[in-house]
């Protein structure tokens, strides 16, 4: 089968081969990689892409490790959340009311300079939360074409009692002027040379008296568009209600494992897409399970505790599986 590459394919071909950075090689590698139709014809070229960029990502991190900033920050945990949003929003706040992290908060605009990184528990998974610099900053574009592209999901922080509209807009212009654009329903010719990404609208500083009205209009602009959620980082309100809405929007399970005869160790899931099976669990166990495996016994999602079931079987989360090869 052809692989009918668009002309914007190969517009992003010719710079990644002017680029002289492993970061412009990066961004227009996936850029190809955004446009590129996805059917078998171009299965081979979509894993040497892959393959291209992680070379690369490998290289920019070796020669960032002993600068002060680095672009690419390692994924860790069940997910990587990219905090983003105009100055004073309340982002740093909202990762220290979460994590161990310890970023400088101040009522000033810009005190982020760099993207501060800290683990968020939610139940027994850790999530990984990136608070990045002001979205309007001067070097905040070259943090977000990494950072943004690179997390699992964006939370977009404004804060209720300043013009909260505004602010949305303002973040999700600048994120479309990097190629990055909310996850929804948009058409295939729409979404050329654009990185989709799921986005959540937070509502900070929820405290404060006049944040009810900013977050009723915030609310009749972009409820339908987005999940939203109003927090006051300060007081710790809705903290708990943050951590699942984060978790939700993950769009993940947790999955544990035992052995025959044993209890099962509910302290360290698997950590699966939704709509992941038992052969996607048992490869995730070990590569050579997935070829092995002659059924699983589930706890949870069968039609009763400890139903035999085939590789196919489609799980939940917190599902509990036996694995017999």
């Amino acid at each position: 089968m052809p692989a009918n590459l668009p002309p914007q394919y190969f517009d992003a071909e010719k710079r990644y081969r002017a680029a002289k950075t492993p970061e412009d090689k990066i961004e227009a590698l996936e850029t190809m990689l955004a446009i590129m139709p996805k059917h078998k014809g171009t299965d081979h070229l979509h894993g040497d892409l892959r393959r291209r960029i992680a070379k690369l990502t490998e290289e920019a991190e070796r020669k960032s490790a002993t600068s002060r900033a680095s672009f690419y920050i390692r994924k860790e945990g069940a997910g990587q959340v990219a905090l983003v949003g105009l100055p004073n929003a309340g982002k740093s706040q909202l990762l220290a009311a979460v994590t161990d992290a310890l970023p400088e908060i101040g009522d000033y605009p810009f005190t982020t300079k760099t993207p501060n990184i800290g683990m968020m528990k939610f139940e027994n998974i850790q999530v990984q939360l990136i608070d990045t610099p002001p979205i309007t900053g001067r070097d905040s574009r070259v943090w977000l074409n990494n950072v943004a592209r690179n997390a699992d999901l964006i939370v977009i922080v404004v804060d209720l009692n300043n013009s909260p509209v505004e602010q949305a807009e303002t973040t999700l212009q600048e994120l479309e002027s990097i190629g990055i654009v909310p996850a929804t329903n948009m058409s295939p010719e729409t979404l050329i040379g654009k990185r989709p990404k799921k986005m959540i609208i937070m509502g900070n500083k929820s405290d404060l008296s006049t944040s009810d009205a900013g977050w009723r209009r915030l609310k009749t602009r972009y409820g339908s568009q987005f999940p939203m959620l109003t927090v006051s980082a300060t007081s710790g309100n809705n903290m708990q209600d943050f951590k699942k809405s984060i978790f939700q929007a993950l769009d993940i399970i947790r999955v544990h494992t035992k052995s025959p005869g044993q209890k099962p160790d509910l302290t360290d899931p698997i950590i699966l897409k939704t709509g992941s099976t038992v052969k996607n669990a048992a490869e995730d166990v070990h590569k050579d399970f997935k070829a092995k495996l002659k059924y699983a016994v589930v706890w949870g999602s069968g039609k009763f505790d400890g139903q035999r079931v085939s590789q196919d079987h489609v799980l939940k989360d917190n599902d509990i599986i036996e694995l017999h090869i």
